[in-house]
Order: structure tokens, then C-alpha cells, then sequence
């Protein structure tokens, strides 16, 4: 297909939650992460809106979080269906009619026309959403010029309350969702959105040419991207054989559907803030295998990164993963534990947060998915569980 017309996307604005408790959302991003809280929804939005939210920001980092207040509104049509997830995601575009007529034209399904605001000092708002094959999660686009609020009946506090942003996070890396099969996303991502391919990789955990295998998980896994903005979406899909145990199927199981499954946050010290996280908040991180450290020099040199400016004890003790292809060019990351493991409650669902430190590497850790399923394979194995 040839390149088609850029839809005028500047970034990925927000992010908006739907979720069963907020208080315990509001607990999580102020204390455990240290955003600020900026401000909540009025009454009368709430009343409209059957639903209550706050606002939550670190860096560019913004965060919107709902609550059903009732029957009928978005946050309590989605979690009938899901556990805890995200529901929208809002890019700011340098021209919304230009990018309403281009999404005409592509057959794009439109939720709305164009919904346009004006606020005390004359500031514009102008925005429109369409539905997507990110399962439940549907895409907002909107043109700011002056408008001060985020959103229409969004009460600002008068100066943000709870965190400071000590972890120092920066912006939204990515967003991986995760399919059931990814096909019909990626074909929609190119002729409707204008996307274009990014990265891939397909792997399994054990070699696809051997005959006898009992076990194994596996995924294909797509990036897509908008050159203008640089916004990227990484895409997951199980890998035969074993389907049904694959991560990626399981996902969807618990979510109940395709969706997001989570976000990479960029930091510039991930040593500096994974152990402040650690220490003085008690954020939890999945568990990686001590093998994945004892591989870890030979497979720095095998995957021509040479030389890395961290110590690999500091790595091992604070579980943080490294990948890159090229001579001192790599990235640092790392996966929180799901929501519903963090909160002990399987209606938080299966989201995550990952953190991320790219030096010189704009990958997406494909020899961490390998090296990390394998390390886990080897420890199951020598304890006898496979």
C-alpha cells in the first residue's frame, strides 16, 4: 500500500482508565508512584457522565481515571465486560477537521462528530472519538487552542496534590496491546490510522524444528508507528503450538477480550528509580531468574552491545533487563507485577506498567522476550514443575 496522508497526530495526550475503585487508583499513583493529582471531575459531569475522575501527572506522563457513579455511563459499560483497563486513548492533533475528513474518507466508525467547547477566556477545545480493534478501548482526537482544561467539567486544584515525580518519569515509550489475532489491527493501524511497520519478532521457547515438545510459550509481536508523531504501538499475538498456554492468550482470557496490556514509561536513572521504587514505595516487579544474569556477559557480547555502563550485580539485585543489537547501544527495562497481583483482586485485571531507559536503542527488548521465557523455562525444569 502506498503512504497515505499523515492524520496531523502531535502525541498521545492522555491516557483515560476505567476502573472499580478509584480511591485505591488514586492511593497507587500519588503515593506509590508520586504523580500529582491535578484535579477531578465536577459534580455536574459527574451527574451527566454517571461517573467519577481524577486526574493524575508525571512528566508528560497524563493519566485520566474513572469510576462507574451509577448505571449507564462509559466506565460502567466497559467493566461489565472487562476488569480494570484502559478505555481511551486521546492524541492531540495539529488540525482536527483535517484529521475527521481523513478518517471519513478511510471508513472510519465515528462514536461522535465533532464536539467543540469554549471556555471563560475564550481558549478552544474541539475533539471527536472512533471506535477501534483494540477491542473496548476506543481512540479520542482533539485540537487544543488556549482551552486551559483538560476536558469539559475537569475542576483543577488549586495547586496538584499527592507525588512530586521523584522516579522522574518522563513519557508514554509505547502502548502494547495484545490480540487474539493481531491481523485485522495491523491492516486497520495502516489504512485507516496511516501507521506504518516499525519492528517485529517472532519467537517460541523451544526450537520450532524439533519434533518431540510437551510445553513451550510463545508470541509474534508487531510495532507499529506514526513517523510524525513517533507515537508506537507494540502488538502481541500467541505463537503456535500450545496456544492456550501462550502469556499472550491468557491475557486476553482474564481481560475477558483483545486491549491494552500495558504501558512503558520512559526514565533517565531506571537504576536510580527502580530502587527508590522499591525501597520507599514497596512497588512490586515481576521476578526474573537468576540464570538470565549468569547469561547476561556472554549475551551482551553475542548481541554486539560489547559494553554497558551499569554494573551487572546492580542489574541482578534490582531484576532490571537489558537488550540492543548494536556496539554501547542498548536499552533498560523492567515489568511491574500485573494490577490484579498488586492488588490481590482479580477485578484490577491483568494490566502493567513497564519502565523503560533507552541508551542509543530504540528496540523493544526482543532478546529480553527469549532470554527471560527460556530463564524461566530452565528454572521451572531444574525444580521439576514442567
Amino acid at each position: 500500500m502506498a503512504k497515505v496522508e499523515s492524520l496531523g497526530i502531535k502525541m498521545i495526550e492522555s491516557v483515560h482508565w476505567y476502573v472499580h475503585d478509584l480511591e485505591r487508583s488514586r492511593r497507587f499513583y500519588t503515593k506509590g508512584l508520586d504523580f500529582a493529582e491535578l484535579g477531578v471531575s465536577s459534580p455536574e459531569l459527574e451527574k451527566a457522565g454517571k461517573q467519577k475522575s481524577a486526574v493524575f501527572q508525571a512528566g508528560d506522563v497524563v493519566l485520566i481515571v474513572s469510576q462507574p457513579d451509577g448505571d449507564g455511563g462509559r466506565a460502567w459499560r466497559f467493566l461489565r465486560k472487562h476488569p480494570d483497563g484502559v478505555g481511551t486513548i486521546n492524541y492531540e492533533v495539529e488540525d482536527v477537521e483535517k484529521a475527521f475528513r481523513l478518517l471519513e474518507k478511510r471508513d472510519a466508525t465515528f462514536i461522535t462528530d465533532i464536539q467543540r467547547y469554549t471556555d471563560e477566556r475564550g481558549g478552544k477545545l474541539a475533539m471527536f472519538s472512533i471506535t477501534t480493534p483494540f477491542g473496548d478501548t476506543t481512540f479520542r482526537f482533539i485540537q487544543r487552542d488556549g482551552y486551559r482544561a483538560l476536558y469539559p467539567g475537569f475542576q483543577a486544584h488549586a495547586t496538584p496534590q499527592g507525588g512530586q515525580n521523584r522516579y522522574g518519569f518522563g513519557r508514554v515509550d509505547h502502548i502494547t496491546c495484545n490480540f487474539q489475532t493481531m491481523k485485522p489491527m495491523l491492516l486497520w493501524m495502516e489504512h485507516v490510522m496511516g501507521f506504518e511497520t516499525f519492528w517485529g519478532i517472532q519467537f517460541h521457547t523451544e526450537d520450532m524444528a524439533q519434533q518431540k515438545r510437551d510445553h513451550g510459550s510463545g508470541l509474534r509481536s508487531t510495532v507499529v508507528w506514526d513517523p510524525n508523531s513517533k507515537v508506537k504501538f507494540a502488538n502481541n499475538e500467541p505463537l503456535r503450538p500450545f496456544f492456550k498456554a501462550s502469556q499472550i492468550n491468557l491475557f486476553n482470557e482474564d481481560h475477558r477480550g483483545d486491549g491494552v496490556q500495558h504501558l512503558a514509561l520512559t526514565v533517565n536513572d531506571i537504576i536510580g528509580s527502580v530502587k527508590a521504587m522499591r525501597e520507599a514505595a514497596g512497588i512490586q516487579f515481576m521476578p526474573t531468574p537468576g540464570s538470565y544474569y549468569d547469561a547476561l556477559p556472554e549475551r551482551i557480547q553475542r548481541m554486539g552491545i560489547k559494553r554497558i555502563d551499569e554494573d551487572i550485580q546492580k542489574l541482578r539485585e534490582l531484576e532490571i533487563l537489558i537488550d540492543g543489537d548494536k556496539e554501547h547501544q542498548y536499552l533498560l527495562q523492567i515489568f511491574m507485577k500485573d494490577a490484579a497481583s498488586l492488588y490481590k483482586d482479580p477485578h484490577a485485571g491483568p494490566f502493567f506498567y513497564e519502565i523503560i531507559q533507552r541508551k542509543g536503542d530504540q528496540g523493544f527488548g526482543g532478546g529480553n522476550f527469549r532470554a527471560l521465557f527460556e530463564s524461566i523455562e530452565r528454572q521451572q525444569k531444574s525444580e521439576g514443575r514442567i
